[in-house]
């Protein structure tokens, strides 16, 4: 006779996982309309379905969950700097710009909340977001450092690009999110102008001649 299965520690990791992403979108959902100060800890773990002690299993407070949707948005800016970081040019930006709209879209409450959380709400997940976007862009300028036709530029010239293209991404961001609808001719010109853009920064980069002290 076969011994019974032991428990699955995957099957409850699963199951917290699941729990804290309910927090998380819960969370999301609840501060649309008011920002996170104006949503409790309450609130949230009873949109989620657990009683409010169990919230800590996964966050300190709430600021902790504030903090960890901005990094969870901040991961997908990563990714749609990848190609930028790769190979600068005009077909990288333009196939850049078309993800940066797709995760936008499929993203949208979580880079809403980013907009609104940088400039106002917790003043920890505002700082939180600040020194994501500072990690981000230094993270950018020592890839691009490793970028032939880059490798001799100063550090500080490269920083320079660094933040360019972090800044550029973020207005995209909060130009598409006011357009009011997807695929409308208010979001084709919004793209065509962040296009341009993108390819000025990235055709600029291609030019510049950076002075060695």
């Amino acid at each position: 006779m076969s011994a019974a299965p032991a428990p699955s520690s995957t099957t409850r990791a699963q199951r917290k996982e699941r729990t804290r992403q309910a927090l998380l979108d819960a969370a999301l959902e609840l501060s649309s309309d008011r920002g996170l100060a104006g949503v409790s800890l309450r609130e949230v773990a009873r949109h989620a379905g657990i009683v409010p002690t169990a919230f800590y299993r996964h966050f300190a407070s709430m600021e902790e969950l504030g903090v960890t949707l901005a990094a969870d948005t901040m991961r997908v800016l990563r990714r749609l700097l990848r190609d930028a970081r790769r190979s600068p040019g005009p077909a990288t930006a333009r196939e850049s710009l078309r993800i940066l709209v797709r995760e936008v879209r499929v993203h949208e409450p979580a880079f809403r909340f980013l907009a609104r959380e940088r400039h106002g709400g917790q003043p920890e997940v505002a700082r939180a977001i600040t020194t994501e976007l500072r990690l981000l862009a230094g993270e950018l300028a020592a890839d691009l450092a490793r970028t032939p036709g880059l490798e001799q530029w100063p550090f500080d010239d490269l920083e320079m690009a660094a933040d360019l293209l972090v800044t550029a991404m973020l207005d995209i961001v909060l130009e598409l999110l006011s357009v009011p609808r997807p695929g409308s001719p208010e979001e084709t010109e919004v793209i065509t102008r962040a296009e341009k853009q993108m390819r000025l920064i990235l055709l600029g980069m291609a030019a510049w001649k950076p002075a060695h002290n």
